[in-house]
């Protein structure tokens, strides 16, 4: 082993001990099974279950859920591809628990671990913020969740069952995650934002935040006009369609925008001299999954064929989604370089 390996003030480890560091222990460390571990894994596999089976049923030929006149009966080969892969997503958040609560998890790199489960928790945040809220509208309001010009989609019975699920998923999989990376990773979000050496935020953070927060002033403005009943850009079929879910979505979305370049500012600049340093890190990391993510996400519907003239998404639609998409892929660009910055 390398003397430089070990700081030079403390005495050197025993032979074929090595350094005992964070990700040293971890590796070496038993096998965890505490109760609250196997109930959050359970939980998260078992959350998987109705989505999946769903799906599968509708990849087989199935309409349950599925109302006749759905969109969903057309184009079957596509719509098939995109079930197929939503399947294989679903089934990666059961892996990933798997993977946090077992030992083999433990030695997989960092970058493998992260990307998947960042993608996971771009998907799931806004769903699990979003749908309560949903819920708090239409009683308050009375507005259903079809607008007056829309043909039926899936029977309202669906959203119920697979929001929850996806709900208790991002609840699990997360407080999985959180434990995972405390003994992992807990020495990169120690301290104060203040308390940050001016080196340590770096350059490629710094230009990705600023690029990033000019850059979501379009997307933001969107989203706001949008929820604020503006009906620029907006296609024929989706002014029709609009219900307060829709504003409630647009709203929300806006959010995660301001959300995730906030977090970037804080980190660069160092501002907020009181604030927990995990503070503005949980901030760009979840705003940034939930940003580029979706954004990525809705472009891929937005560019696919199919539907009639006036359902697709318009271009300036599409245009929002991209610019969307490329706010979130700066944030965890300049967010995974002060981690990788900090970790060393």
């Amino acid at each position: 082993m390398s003397p430089h390996s070990v700081p030079r003030s403390r005495p050197f480890p025993k032979a074929g001990e090595g350094p005992r560091t964070p990700e040293r222990r971890l590796r070496g460390a038993p096998e965890r099974h505490s109760p609250a571990r196997r109930l959050l894994r359970a939980l998260t596999i078992a959350s998987c279950v109705p989505y999946l089976s769903l799906k599968i049923a509708w990849i087989a030929g199935s309409r349950i859920g599925i109302p006749d006149g759905s969109g969903l009966l057309e184009h079957r080969g596509l719509m098939a591809a995109a079930n197929s892969v939503t399947v294989l997503m679903d089934g990666a958040v059961i892996v990933l628990a798997l993977l946090l609560t077992r030992a083999w998890g433990r030695r997989l790199p960092a970058w493998l671990l992260a990307t998947p489960i960042w993608i996971a928790g771009g998907l799931l945040a806004p769903i699990m913020v979003g749908f309560p809220v949903q819920l708090l509208t239409r009683a308050a309001t009375g507005d259903g969740s079809q607008g007056a010009g829309d043909r039926p989609f899936l029977d309202e019975w669906v959203f119920g069952v697979v929001y929850t699920g996806f709900i208790v998923q991002g609840l699990a999989l997360g407080t999985l995650f959180v434990l995972y990376a405390r003994e992992r990773w807990s020495h990169v979000w120690r301290g104060r934002v203040w308390d940050l050496p001016r080196a340590a935020t770096g350059r490629t953070l710094k230009v990705t935040a600023v690029a990033a927060t000019v850059l979501a002033l379009f997307p933001a403005t969107m989203r706001l006009l949008w929820a604020c009943g503006a009906t620029t850009g907006l296609s024929a079929t989706r002014i029709e369609q609009r219900t307060a879910d829709f504003y409630v979505l647009e709203g929300i979305s806006a959010l995660f925008v301001a959300v995730a370049v906030a977090g970037a500012l804080l980190l660069a600049f160092r501002r907020g001299p009181a604030l927990p340093l995990k503070v503005p890190l949980a901030m760009a990391w979840l705003g940034s999954g939930a940003v580029g993510c979706w954004g990525i996400w809705l472009l891929i519907a937005a560019v696919l064929p199919g539907g009639e003239e006036g359902e697709q998404a318009s271009g300036l639609m599409a245009l929002t989604y991209a610019v969307g998409m490329i706010v979130g892929l700066l944030v965890v660009t300049g967010t995974a370089s002060f981690l990788r910055r900090r970790g060393a």
